[in-house]
């Protein structure tokens, strides 16, 4: 990296020049562009003006992708500081587009005709890997319908380059149905003309921004009532505008939030003045208007957000769970997405949360049981690791749909715990990493994790297993399973280490795989190394090293069997299950 600790910056005189060369190119700073024949190249102009060396004037860029040339200086001259090592780059004007109007782009997408080249990708593979060319049935039809603009009730505009809403008046007139409009990857930065957008287009439900850099200053922003899907994915929003954009946001249902680098919920106290509404970090106001009133922020809670179903912050940096109670409030919170965070640990702590809400607000009356109508919590990939973490999830008062993969304690090549026992954790779960939980996998789950436990008693005292398997005696007393003997009920004997387990045996590798499942009545103190020497048996498999999978219903990957010296019953396997035979690469 050069050393620009002697680096020379642009005088003010050239600084001012640049200015009104602004006018004269028709490039501010801080204008949103793309590359002249690529609407997916955009970025942010940070300089125009002359270069040393260099001939004619130039635009300074700094790409959102950091696929450029430089940090925003040449030569140790410093002209703007790009957000990255290698996203800033000098363009000539021509090489620029400012982008066009969203009428522009509806005509441009649903009125022109496709070129040659958008039909020549419009394609298939063939068995034999060549491309065989797609004909659209009734495309003419279709395109007849899309160009009559007064039917339209969703528009799809994705990296068009639209950077405003075009002549006033002119959206609703002629797209006076529309409901649902995608404007991912433009160059919409101003929410100026968001509002604009709305406000032309009255009956306007969904609204997805996503990929579009928008600007911290959310003043102005008219009331979007009739807003019901927000979509501001990788939009560069931190919580304190959400903070003030929810103001506008009366009717909203889902908000999405993914990729925003966000860290911490930060809620500070909202003013609402005759003005505008705006925001401050303490009682006095930083413009001196006379105030109307003045919201009972509460620095513990997201208040507001009364219609808020879904919440979507996947993908951000969110790394402690008092950040996510302070979501904990909203009545009418049905789905949280948190996959991909730094979550290490979570927890309910409802007694410490009402305390909390006691000493934060006049009127405790208004205070809801935490995530009191959360169906849907989605955790994947995260750093959870403990299983207090997942017993917690027992505590929330309806949640039955759960996301765990891709965590720690979920993946079983690192030490976390299999899908059986993950359902034998959490007692109300239906939907577990994506999959129905049947009541009959429940059913065989708690058995064999009832089972599991009782193998490793000797190991622990029974406060320990109380304290690291609060449900074990629950389960153990609810399918009726005995210390030593077998339990003859409704569904069956359930067989202890002196029965006999019915295991269905399967080939699956490739030089093997021709071969007919077996069905075999197995003790379950058969070891894994037992186990292998009988398949070799069983299926004639002479040099063959095998390796052994259990498949267990709704998980995606089996379960591997690696420890050779344990038992059927220390992984939990029950009667009728499936062992997969694979051979050693």
């Amino acid at each position: 990296m050069q050393d620009f600790s002697e680096e020379v910056r642009i005088s003010a005189s050239d600084a001012e020049e640049s200015v009104s060369l602004e006018e004269k190119l028709g490039f501010r700073i801080g204008q949103r562009v793309h590359a002249a024949g690529d609407s997916r190249r955009i970025g942010t102009v940070k300089y125009t003006g002359p270069v040393d060396g260099y001939s004619g004037i130039w635009v300074g860029v700094d790409w959102d992708n950091a696929e450029a040339r430089h940090d925003g200086s040449i030569n140790v001259v410093r002209y703007f500081q790009a957000k990255g090592e290698k996203s800033g780059s000098f363009v000539r004007p021509q090489n620029l587009k400012r982008g066009i109007s969203l009428l522009e782009a509806l005509e441009l997408r649903y009125r022109g005709n496709s070129t040659k080249e958008e039909e020549d990708e419009m394609y298939v593979l063939s068995s034999r890997n060549k491309r065989v060319a797609i004909q659209l049935m009734g495309k003419d039809k279709l395109q007849d319908k899309l160009s009559r603009f007064e039917e339209l009730v969703g528009a799809s505009l994705p990296y068009l380059g639209v950077s405003s809403t075009g002549p006033p008046c002119q959206i609703n007139a002629i797209v006076p149905n529309l409901k649902e409009l995608d404007l991912t990857g433009n160059l919409i930065s101003e929410w100026q003309d968001v509002g604009a957008i709305c406000q032309e287009l009255p009956d306007l439900a969904v609204l997805n921004l996503t990929n579009n850099s928008m600007a911290n200053d959310i003043t102005g922003l008219p009331l979007l009532k009739n807003i019901r899907i927000l979509v501001l994915n990788n939009t560069g929003l931190k919580w304190t505008q959400v903070e003030i954009l929810k103001q506008s946001l009366p009717a909203i249902e889902e908000l999405h939030l993914m990729g925003n680098k966000l860290t911490t919920i930060t809620i500070h106290l909202v003013v609402e003045s005759r003005e505008r509404i705006f925001e401050v970090q303490s009682h006095a106001l930083l413009d001196g208007s006379e105030v109307t009133r003045v919201k009972p922020a509460n620095s513990n809670f997201v208040q507001g957000f009364d219609s808020l179903r879904l919440l979507n912050l996947e993908d951000n940096c969110i790394a402690a769970w008092d950040e996510v109670l302070k979501l904990s409030q909203l009545r009418s919170l049905e789905q949280l997405h948190l996959n991909k965070n730094n979550l290490n640990h979570i927890f309910y702590s409802d007694l410490d949360t009402r305390h909390d809400f006691l000493n934060c607000y006049e009127r405790p009356e208004e205070f809801c049981r935490p995530f009191e109508n959360l169906r849907c919590l989605l955790l994947g990939g995260n750093n959870i690791e403990d299983l207090a973490s997942v017993d917690s999830l027992n505590s929330f008062p309806i949640l039955m749909d759960i996301r765990l993969s891709e965590n720690p304690i979920a993946d079983t090549g690192k030490g976390g715990i299999p899908r059986f026992v993950l359902i034998a954790h959490l007692a109300k779960v239906g939907i577990l990493n994506g999959s129905e939980v049947s009541r009959r996998e429940r059913k065989d789950s708690e058995i064999r994790y009832v089972r599991l436990i009782m193998t490793k008693m000797h190991e622990n005292n029974p406060e320990e297993i109380k304290k690291l398997h609060p449900r074990f005696l629950e389960l153990k007393e609810l399918h009726g399973i005995e210390n030593e003997k077998s339990s003859i009920g409704a569904a069956g004997p359930q067989k202890m280490a002196s029965g006999l387990l019915s295991i269905t045996l399967k080939c699956i590798g490739a030089s093997i795989c021709a071969k007919q499942p077996l069905t075999k009545k197995l003790p379950a103190t058969t070891t894994v190394g037992k186990l292998k020497v009988l398949c070799e048996s069983f299926f004639k498999l002479k040099s063959i090293k095998t390796k052994l999978f259990l498949q267990e219903e709704g998980s995606p990957l089996p379960l591997l069997l690696d420890d050779e010296m344990a038992s059927l019953m220390d992984f939990g396997i029950g009667n009728e299950a499936t062992i997969l035979v694979d051979e050693e690469s």
